[in-house]
């Protein structure tokens, strides 16, 4: 019998469409399709289809992670500022019974003190950050062995 092929839903915030030109000693050179294109080739190694959507609008994440648990097997977010701001996407998180996790490129403890809490942290099952693209690609890894337990 043939393994199900897991699905698993790459979604990033606000002004991560700027990655490759935007505050590059923070957030590095990689642009968000370079992301992308490593998202789904680590995705392909690992047994799982992975799809990405950027969305500047809290509302248009929060419709595509309710949506996510009928389609997905677990979501990887980088809610980008809405970490900080928004409970929307922390009850939208908490409201889906798939796992996610939180990835940051940057290690939000290690920058200005609002940056320290998240409103998404308490309702995902993890969080990383703080190691560039590679926070992507273990949180790939990890949703997905979430996924699979």
């Amino acid at each position: 019998m043939k393994k199900k092929k897991l699905k698993i839903l790459i979604l990033h915030g606000p002004n991560l469409n700027l990655l490759g030109g935007r505050e590059t000693g923070i957030y590095g050179k990689t642009t968000l399709k370079e992301i992308d294109a490593l998202l789904k080739k680590k995705g392909k190694e690992i047994g799982a289809e992975v799809s990405s959507f950027q969305s500047n609008s809290e509302g248009a994440l929060v419709e595509k992670i309710q949506k996510a648990a009928k389609k997905f097997d677990g979501i990887v977010i980088n809610p980008a500022a809405y970490t900080h701001t928004s409970v929307a996407l922390r009850d939208a998180i908490g409201a889906v019974s798939i796992p996610v996790v939180e990835v940051h490129l940057s290690n939000i403890y290690q920058r200005e003190d609002f940056r320290h809490h998240s409103f998404v942290a308490p309702v995902a099952r993890g969080q990383i950050c703080g190691f560039g693209i590679n926070s992507y690609l273990l949180g790939l890894t990890a949703v997905v062995e979430l996924a699979m337990a």
